[in-house]
This record gives C-alpha cells, structure tokens and sequence, in this order.
C-alpha cells in the first residue's frame, strides 16, 4: 500500500486512501495472500478510462504480461435498493467495454469472502493457474488446487486418472480433465502411458516432485 500511496495524486490518491474498505482489506487477508503470499502486480483502486470518456476505479487489478483481471467485490445491496435503473444499466454497459478492452473478470460477494474464503482461494487460484507460469523462470508458482492434485498423486503412488480427481476434489469429469491438461502443459505432470495423442493417466514429473518435496 505504501507504494501505492507513493506514486498517486489527486483522485487516484484520495480513492485509494478513502475507498479502501473494509470488504477491499478482508479479500486481500482471507483470498489474496493465502492464495499467493505476495502482492505483486495486484494494484488497489486501479483507475480506468470509462467508455464515456470519464474515469472508474476498479477495486483490484492484477496485470502481468499479457493479463488483465479486474477484481470486484460486491456487497449484498450493491445491485439491489441502492441504486438505480440507469446505475444498474450503467455499471452493465462499463463491465461489457471492461471486457472488450480485453480485461478478464471476477467478482466476490463480501459474504463468501467473510464466510467461504477457500471457495474464493480455489476460484482465484484456478483462474490464475494458467497464467502465473508465465516467464517465471525456474520457479513455479503452484496453486491450491493442483497442489491438492499432486499431493494425492505422490502419497498414492500411481498413476493418476481424470476419475481420481473427480474423487479428490469433487468435480466432474471435464474439469478435472482440463485441470489435468493445465497441469502437464505446465510440466507438473506428464505421461504415465505409451500413447501420446490422448494421454489416459498421469504421474508428477521429476522436476515438480523436487519441487514439491524440497
């Protein structure tokens, strides 16, 4: 935050000191930095140019290469009582142009941020999944949930199925299927058979098993 602080002024500056709240402050303690234990390229109060040529503050944005994501949390009466139709209308048209100015987005109610933090933890970090990888050098970043993966992989010793992560995490079958995916072109895993145009089953590669184990 000090940071932050140090290289804003004007509105910028008097947004991140007055809209900080306290649902902004709970993400960052209960999902942001469980999930990543830093905040690096995750910018508080981050200032867009709005479709009407005015300017909007975004509560989180995290951009690193060629990603984008706008964070927002949102409180039970944020869309409800408290505004009007044509505030409604409004944030539903700046949320579209945030989209095709090729912004990603991702939006938390205040109540499962307080309530259901690892729910939020797990949605962040498969979104992130495939991305943080990207020139990190030796250094993987890995998330929650393929830790979960690769811990049952290595305490089981076998091989590693689409069926055993359905089990493991209680997903179906064609995200666990794309988790497997994400995995091995990431090179945490690879394959545990003879074929190599549809891979069946998985083990943990040597790299990620030192990785894991230290």
């Amino acid at each position: 935050m000090a940071y932050h602080t140090s290289t804003r002024k004007g509105d910028s500056l008097r947004r991140l000191l007055e809209g900080h709240s306290h649902a902004e402050k709970l993400f960052l303690l209960q999902v942001w930095w469980p999930s990543f234990k830093h905040f690096n390229d995750l910018h508080p109060e981050y200032e867009v140019k709005d479709f009407r040529d005015g300017t909007r503050f975004l509560d989180f944005a995290f951009i690193k290469h060629t990603l984008k994501l706008a964070i927002q949390i949102d409180g039970f009466t944020t869309h409800a009582s408290q505004i009007s139709r044509s505030q409604f209308s409004d944030h539903l048209i700046r949320q579209n142009h945030l989209i095709i100015d090729g912004w990603k987005i991702l939006r938390f109610s205040y109540d499962d941020i307080k309530d259901r933090p690892r729910m939020c933890q797990q949605i962040l970090q498969q979104f992130m999944g495939p991305y943080l990888g990207m020139n990190e050098g030796p250094v993987k970043v890995i998330s929650y949930v393929e830790k979960e993966i690769l811990r049952y992989a290595i305490s089981s010793n076998n091989v590693l199925t689409t069926q055993d992560v359905c089990q493991v995490l209680a997903i179906e079958a064609q995200k666990a299927r794309q988790l497997l995916k994400v995995m091995h072109e990431k090179n945490m895993l690879e394959s545990a058979g003879k074929g190599t145009q549809r891979i069946r089953c998985y083990r943990p590669t040597a790299e990620i098993l030192q990785h894991m184990m230290g």
